[in-house]
């Protein structure tokens, strides 16, 4: 039997085949990279899959270990977040989609036992410490791995499984027992899935937990996604900025009201609406409080509610076919008795089976993030604020992503603000995409720009000895050079800027930066790699242009501090949305040679590039 063929089957029989032939194609990708490079005897690969926001990344995942159990692997562990509902939702989804396994929960050690790998077996933990110790006991005293290789999956592999001590050369827990679960068989590939990879794609390339390899698969036709909400140079009719209204919260309420009851109408069982304030439970109860004294208020004046109704029915209808505007009023004042106010914070006792059917209005904080789904999403009131704002984090929040939504109902209210940081965050993504399409598997040379003020992820997970930041605006030169061509460098410099034409400033593509940094020794200080890196990256998202500035002849002496004049200094700094290389012929005293090209690099103003140093010796640490 296959169990790649029986599981795209399933899919296919039960009415979706462009997702069983999405599957088979990851699953496929993701296996032949698998088979290329690992070792069975006591080889270890990490693996990246990546995909949107509920994109369908757990059916691949199931399509990826289909794939590995008709080669050589007998055990694949499914790792989930620390969340009980989860977790169970997690363990209920691979019993019915995987019934040809033998699938195991926390508790199912007998049964793990006597199965003793007949058949192909799946643990689906969360990850939490007690459970994974538990099981790193189980699998030990087992002896079962000492002979075979192991799989291990480990969904939104970014948030808990990563080493939040590393910084203090310690090992956090959860990390520590992942990692010792891998070391137990003879083999293993550890294959992280995340919407969100910032945080791994930034791991030192010589960690088991930075991923060698990487499969990303593109969600279907109906998905909508960051390219839908936040494409560049284009604001959708879906998104309302509360900036410009005077009551957006009514607005929000009044276009869920309408969205709901022409849905229900239509034969959809749910439409809901969801309101994402702040991570404080006090807000959370001052929205719901809102919300509800809004709908007590259509209750008791029907005049009032029907006059704002009517102005959100004309906004709607413009975009969307709506039933006729009498008959869609009485179906949402019916919704007023039973439209559902559900506060999801961790202090209230609320299951996803409760927002699955009728009109709800949902609101939280933090547990509105990874791995809750919100079906039939029309309506968000997204107005959660950070000081510190972290792609990965906001991403995750971004719970209106999905293949459910109707395009033509759905309504985003958020500030100018928080929807550029969006913008700017799928922007990042897609170059992250384009980086990994581009990539031949090397994935050691990544870098991810973000705007200044948005780290990638949070920082307790980075190295910060090698994830290094290149902050848009700030002058960077190297403290002692080397000129690997003096002559070549000239070459690049005589033909862009010839000594009898001199201009002041010259806009030239930025593959003339990268062959004069190419020979240049920058020593410990500029890693020439990581700066030719950034500026590849630059150009494969297609901002290919910079400004030079030559500059011959300087009489400086190595070690004064600044390099540039006070003058060049601030020409470049005219120059704020492309690069800057500001290139001095140094004849001063103390360089390493008499005569000597030092480049100054600029990078745009309000960026941030973050790029990951290789360790010289991967000892140097202890």
């Amino acid at each position: 039997m296959s169990y790649l063929n029986d599981y795209v089957s399933r899919i296919t029989h039960e009415g979706n085949p462009q997702f069983a032939a999405s599957i088979r194609e990851t699953a496929e990708e993701a296996y032949k990279k698998i088979s290329n490079s690992f070792d069975f005897m006591g080889g270890r690969k990490t693996g990246l899959l990546f995909g949107n926001i509920q994109s369908g990344k757990t059916g691949h995942m199931f399509g990826i270990i289909c794939a590995a159990a008709d080669d050589i692997f007998p055990l694949f562990i499914l790792l989930t977040t620390d969340n009980v509902t989860l977790q169970k939702q997690t363990l209920e989804r691979v019993q019915k989609d995987l019934p040809d396994f033998c699938i195991c929960g926390e508790y199912d050690t007998t049964k793990f036992n006597e199965n003793n790998l007949v058949k192909p077996t799946i643990v689906v933990l969360k990850k939490n410490f007690h459970t994974l110790h538990q099981w790193a006991n189980n699998l030990k005293s087992s002896g079962i791995l000492a002979g075979n290789p192991l799989f291990i999956l480990d969904d939104e592999a970014d948030a808990s499984s990563l080493n939040t001590l590393v910084n203090k050369d310690k090992q956090s827990t959860i990390n520590k027992y992942l990692d010792e679960i891998n070391q137990l068989a003879i083999g293993s590939i550890y294959l992280q899935s995340t919407a969100t990879p910032q945080a791994l794609l930034l791991q030192t390339t010589d960690s088991t937990w930075h991923p060698d390899f990487a499969v990303y698969f593109t969600p279907g036709q109906k998905y909508l996604g960051g390219n839908f909400f936040f494409p560049e140079n284009k604001i959708p009719s879906c998104i309302k900025y509360i900036d410009e209204e005077t009551d957006p919260l009514e607005k929000a309420m009044l276009h869920h009201l309408i969205v709901a009851a022409q849905m229900l109408n239509n034969g959809d069982k749910v439409c809901n609406m969801m309101i994402h304030p702040s991570v404080r439970v006090a807000k959370h109860q001052e929205y719901a409080n809102k919300a509800q004294r809004m709908i007590n208020s259509y209750k008791e004046d029907h005049d009032s509610f029907k006059t704002k109704f009517s102005e959100m029915y004309d906004e709607v209808a413009k975009e969307a076919n709506l039933i006729p505007k009498d008959r869609l009023f009485q179906l949402a004042l019916a919704l007023l008795d039973t439209t559902n106010l559900y506060m999801l914070n961790g202090k209230e006792h609320v299951q996803a089976e409760d927002y699955a059917t009728g009109s709800n209005i949902v609101i939280g904080g933090n547990t509105l993030g990874r791995g809750v789904t919100f079906p039939k999403l029309q309506t968000i009131y997204y107005v959660r604020s950070s000081k510190r704002p972290q792609a990965d984090t906001m991403w995750q929040h971004s719970r209106m992503f999905g293949y459910d939504r109707h395009a033509d109902l759905m309504a985003v209210y958020i500030s100018k603000e928080l929807y550029k940081l969006f913008e700017d965050i799928n922007s990042v993504n897609n170059a992250i995409v384009q980086q990994i399409d581009s990539s031949d598997g090397d994935l050691s040379q990544m870098t991810i720009s973000l705007p200044e003020g948005l780290s990638p992820t949070r920082a307790n997970v980075l190295d910060n000895r090698y994830v290094h930041i290149f902050v848009g605006g700030k002058n960077y030169f190297p403290f002692n050079p080397i000129n690997k061509s003096f002559d070549a460098i000239t070459k690049v410099a005589d033909a862009l800027d010839p000594i009898d034409n001199h201009q002041p400033s010259k806009q030239v593509n930025l593959a003339f930066f990268i062959r004069i940094l190419e020979n240049i020794d920058g020593g410990n200080d500029f890693n020439v790699d990581d700066y030719i890196t950034a500026l590849q990256d630059m150009i494969k998202d297609h901002h290919s242009q910079g400004v030079l500035i030559v500059r011959r002849s300087r009489d400086i002496t190595q070690g004064t501090g600044a390099l540039l004049s006070p003058n060049d200094l601030a020409l470049g700094m005219q120059t704020t949305n492309m690069p800057v290389m500001t290139l001095y012929e140094v004849i001063g005293k103390g360089w390493h040679s008499s005569k000597i090209w030092v480049p100054n690099i600029k990078f745009p103003v309000n960026k941030a590039i973050y790029h990951v140093t290789e360790k010289k010796d991967k000892n140097e640490d202890n």
